[in-house]
């Protein structure tokens, strides 16, 4: 395979330009960014779609930006000074990478990003009624949610429910559901989930303790100072089950943007970072973590690689991405997660999961589709039956290259597995990994390329190479699922973590059934057929 580059977008206009003409109404008359002078050129009316959808994206990160200065981790108000570094007009494409190499993950406003579109792959569109519901909901807590997402199936359904429900079904869930999400749970009611980041936890939890009492446990009477300490063991999340807010049932974790980032940029415990590995939607942003969870996503991109085959499918892509943080997670050795849940989650999501990771795969080096498709073209990017064919280059050197830019504590994680396979003396590892750390810790712009060391791990035995990843990403889940699964007794109660394990019980219960009789259907379609064969047999023979 010939080597893939990056795809470098033409230079853009002025934010302020492009941000104008993104953000107009749905009739506005599409453009196309063109390479002389930064003027703009009419599209196709085919490609239209595209950019409508783009400016909603943009309408998007309008609103879940945070319109107040925001506070760093000091509590110091951040300033909104332009930076200094390179924005849409100058060397950083819309999704390419070259961004990683100087990447500052404290930075304070979104003016520091690489350019004002950063991250928009990000922002999943889902029901604009829906979004506005949930986003309603937030302003019920006076303690200061700096960023937010909603995930699970409660806002992206992970399978299809064809039966109808009764409205007191529905309420026995969500007492008083807005309609907007009624629409969107359909037959199938289910708890609501998020994830809040905070600034400063015990300040936080202290607030919202004299709001809301009722949404904690009896570890509450200890005070903030006692929740904030537990809710630092493990990923480092406090989980709130079963909550009424706004006649909606929610489940909302708790936890600080340091700790937020640092999982997202290191892949400390995978807890977050994997979450944020499949569609969420975004209710309030903030830029430290769009800057972190973009090397996330293109970290998920390179790690699947390293499990898959020189040629697979976009399903075989986003289904490996979407297990990396179950493996080694110990709910799913448990009879409390459907064990097709992976797939579930890809099949009914295969738009949103393309939104997700098409921009990155068309401009990261070293993978490509096998065939033409546009990210404006509507028949691909909105087709859920599209399962385009994308091919790796797997040269030592460009997949060296690849192993040496995984996030820093995974990649460690990776080195010392393979100290251990290769017999290296503990002098030259060490040696190794401070040389590597000094090339993390460098403020020279320069792209990190991997060196002798990583090339051996690249040249590897492709099944021993998938086996070891494999090894350390549940060595990095393992631990911190397990210490959040034990905390959940102390943060949610009793009563309520009986619940939760009741529910989960009963849904792995009623997927092994749903398996079970899709198989035993299969069985009697394939009897049915050969039976049908046999009597064509039959009757060519009397006939003979």
């Amino acid at each position: 395979m010939s080597t893939v580059g990056a795809r470098a977008f033409p230079a853009l206009p002025s934010p302020r330009i492009l941000e104008k003409s993104l953000t107009r109404s749905p009739t506005f008359r599409s453009f196309r960014l063109a390479s002389h002078s930064g003027r703009f050129t009419r599209i196709s009316t085919r490609q239209q779609r595209w950019f409508h959808e783009s400016s909603r994206w943009a309408d998007d990160l309008r609103h879940e930006q945070t319109r107040e200065p925001l506070s760093t981790s000091e509590g110091k108000p951040a300033s909104r000074k332009t930076s200094n570094k390179e924005s849409a007009g100058g060397k950083f494409n819309l999704y390419g990478d070259d961004w990683e190499d100087t990447a500052d993950y404290a930075i304070k406003s979104f003016d520091d990003l690489p350019h004002r579109l950063f991250g928009a792959n990000q922002h999943m569109i889902i029901n604009y009624e829906l979004k506005e519901a949930l986003r309603i909901m937030l302003r019920q807590f006076n303690a200061p949610i700096v960023y937010c997402f909603a995930y699970g199936s409660g806002v992206f359904p992970q399978e299809d429910t064809g039966r109808s429900i009764t409205e007191a079904e529905f309420r026995a869930v969500h007492p008083k559901p807005p309609e907007a999400l009624v629409k969107a749970q359909k037959g199938s009611p289910k708890v609501l989930d998020f994830v809040f980041g905070v600034t400063h936890t015990q300040h936080w939890h202290s607030i919202n303790m004299k709001q809301h009492r009722d949404h904690y446990s009896g570890l509450a009477a200890l005070g903030s100072g006692a929740v904030s300490r537990v809710q630092d063991w493990g990923a480092g999340v406090y989980y709130h089950p079963y909550i009424e807010v706004n006649g909606m049932l929610i489940k909302y974790g708790v936890t600080s943007i340091d700790n937020l980032v640092n999982d997202l940029s290191t892949w400390d415990s995978l807890y977050l970072a994997g979450r944020l590995q499949k569609p969420v939607k975004i209710l309030r942003d903030h830029p430290r973590v769009r800057l972190a969870n973009q090397h996330n996503l293109i970290a998920a991109i390179r790690t699947a690689m390293l499990l898959l085959p020189p040629e697979f499918t976009e399903v075989d892509l986003y289904s490996t991405i979407a297990g990396l943080s179950y493996m080694g997670d110990p709910r799913m050795s448990l009879p409390t997660e459907n064990k097709s849940k992976v797939s579930n989650i890809v099949d009914n999501n295969t738009v949103h999961f393309r939104r997700l990771y098409a921009p990155l795969v068309k401009t990261l080096p070293n993978i490509a589709f096998t065939s033409p498709c546009r990210l404006d073209d509507e028949d691909w990017i909105l087709n859920p039956e599209a399962n385009h064919k994308i091919q790796q280059d797997m040269d030592p050197t460009k997949r060296a290259n690849l192993v040496r830019r995984l996030p820093k504590a995974f990649r460690s994680r990776l080195y010392f597995q393979y100290q251990k396979k290769f017999s290296l003396p503990r002098e030259e590892f060490t040696r190794m990994i401070q040389a590597s750390a000094r090339d993390d810790d460098s403020t020279a712009i320069k792209r990190r390329q991997g060196g002798e060391f990583e090339r051996r791990i690249a040249s590897d035995d492709p099944k021993q190479l998938q086996e070891i990843v494999r090894r350390v990403i549940r060595q990095t889940v393992n631990w911190p699922s397990t210490t959040q699964s034990i905390k959940g007794l102390l943060t949610g109660g009793l009563r309520r973590s009986w619940r939760y394990m009741s529910e989960k019980i009963a849904k792995y219960r009623s997927g092994q059934r749903k398996s079970a009789a899709a198989k035993t259907e299969l069985k009697s379609e394939e009897r049915s057929d050969s039976g049908a064969e046999a009597k064509k047999s039959g009757d060519e023979v009397k006939k003979d």
